[in-house]
């Protein structure tokens, strides 16, 4: 949801129920720094008075609204003969309770200035009465009293303001804290996916996103494009994946990741560099210029059916969160391993394996000799930052090698959760290499963060389907994401092939 309905506020009231007042007072900030200029206002001439915001408390009606010198001023008639809570609310405003008036509008035009925003263009949706305003100028200045069959004069409202009991202010800064929580995420920029934004969720959200799995209903959720029906999940959800794909997938960790914002990416890449040369005091400086090329990086889907009975989702006897993440996370992974491995670039992403761009070392046997001259193939600065990725079948194979003095070249790591060494550069299994068997290329060495780039365009959505599997008493989830991948630097990794 693009938009979103603000609450600003001030008030005064009769007994026969018109009140008139100012909502919003031109210049000065609201408690959380916000200004309204003249001007700004657009909407029907007439609105529904509301108590608290509450759409279900209509309790009367504004007749007048009008933009001032001293601000947004309006005029009302509170329903007293016709809804209870009209007459209840006429109390509470001459009993001092309740004294602000707060505005519910749509931004149209603002920018940052200072701790807050200057707005100059919005659309004027409610107008209620409540309590705590956001502005502390946005008060109800009369109330008519059948009663005292006149209106308050001036004095007689600061005196009936004074009479006000305090406001509570622990309960004021929790809405206020809680407020400026909600608009620092309306306005942090998201990941663009699908043509929404995928918001930073928050606790409600999340327990949203768990009503949803059991019930199927939206409520405060994201939605993701309109034609697939699908949501965003939350980031914690999103970020719980993306953190076990990577469990599956070495490349993710070794790998540059980026996200796209579009349907495809270029990247400029370096083909001719400067040539600089050496001159003399006086002489003739060369002109060199560097030529870049520009490679195209896009993303292609994966997807998933995750099939779970109804009874379990209603019952949710298990952390559907949890459920999800590790089901989908684990598919997803593989997927996305077997991609940067061997991946064609045409209908998945492009794998180091089968680009062109990487250099090829051919050599008739795995041997330490090999090793080392694949090693030291590589210019210094990639072998400095390189990597070793293979399977576990060449990996045994490796193991088992030593050098001149009889020295094991696989020296196994030295702290837990780290990865074994050989000559020097970490050691990572990728189940989707080639076993060490004659004419395949059982091992890739390198820099792949200078060599392999990520590009994530969605990073996860889920679509309820309650129908299909209805007969049968289940509902599908359907999961999908965006990633692409491809070679961007073949120089900086090298394959080792075993000649056929």
């Amino acid at each position: 949801m693009t938009e979103r309905l603000e609450i600003k506020a001030d008030l005064s009231v009769s007994d026969s129920g018109e009140i008139t007042g100012i909502a919003w007072p031109f210049g000065s900030a609201d408690r959380v720094g916000d200004v309204i200029v003249k001007g700004a206002f657009t909407g029907p001439a007439t609105l529904p008075m509301l108590f608290a915001h509450d759409q279900g408390q209509v309790v009367g009606v504004w007749d007048e609204i009008a933009e001032t010198d001293a601000g947004l001023t309006v005029k009302g008639r509170l329903l007293i003969e016709d809804v209870e809570r009209a007459r209840e609310v006429r109390a509470m405003v001459k009993a001092g309770a309740v004294s602000g008036l707060s505005i519910g509008f749509v931004t149209k035009d603002a920018k940052r200035e200072g701790k807050g925003r200057r707005i100059t263009a919005l659309e004027l949706h409610e107008i209620s009465i409540v309590a705590v305003p956001a502005h502390p100028g946005a008060q109800i200045t009369s109330l008519k009293s059948t009663f005292l069959n006149k209106e308050l004069s001036p004095v007689e409202n600061e005196t009936t303001a004074a009479q006000v009991p305090q406001i509570d202010t622990k309960a004021f800064d929790e809405i206020k804290t809680r407020l400026d929580k909600l608009e620092a995420k309306g306005n942090r920029p998201g990941i663009i996916a699908s043509g929404t934004q995928n918001p930073v969720m928050g606790e409600d959200e999340v327990k949203g996103f768990t009503d949803y799995l059991r019930t199927g209903e939206r409520k405060n959720l994201a939605y993701s494009a309109p034609s697939t029906g699908s949501i965003l999940a939350p980031e914690t959800v999103s970020a719980s994946i993306i953190e076990k794909i990577a469990e599956q997938s070495p490349l993710r960790g070794l790998a540059s990741a980026i996200s796209m914002g579009g349907p495809l990416l270029q990247l400029p890449r370096l083909v001719d560099e400067v040539q600089p040369a050496h001159v003399t005091e006086t002489g003739a400086r060369p002109e060199s210029e560097p030529t870049f090329e520009q490679i195209d990086l896009k993303p292609f889907e994966m997807a998933v059916i995750v099939p779970v009975t109804r009874i379990l989702l209603e019952d949710a006897q298990v952390d559907l969160n949890a459920y999800l993440s590790n089901h989908i996370a684990r598919r997803f992974g593989q997927i996305e391993a077997r991609w940067f491995v061997t991946g064609n670039g045409t209908t998945a992403a492009e794998g180091v394996m089968t680009s062109t761009e990487v250099v090829e070392n051919e050599v008739a046997a795995i041997t330490a000799a090999a090793l080392i001259d694949h090693f030291y193939s590589l210019k210094t600065a990639y072998s400095n930052n390189g990597a070793w990725l293979m399977n576990r079948a060449t990996m045994a194979v490796i193991r088992q090698l030593t050098d001149a003095n009889g020295s094991f070249l696989w020296q196994p790591a030295l702290t837990a959760g780290q990865p074994a060494t050989l000559l020097g550069r970490p050691v990572y299994e990728a189940v989707d290499m080639d076993a060490p068997t004659a004419g395949k290329s059982p091992i890739i060495f390198g820099d792949f963060a200078e060599g392999y780039t990520i590009a994530d365009r969605t990073g996860f959505e889920i679509m309820r389907d309650d129908y299909t599997g209805a007969a049968n008493g289940i509902v599908k989830l359907h999961a999908r994401r965006r990633v692409g991948g491809r070679v961007v630097l073949g120089e900086a990794l090298a394959k080792l092939k075993l000649a056929a």
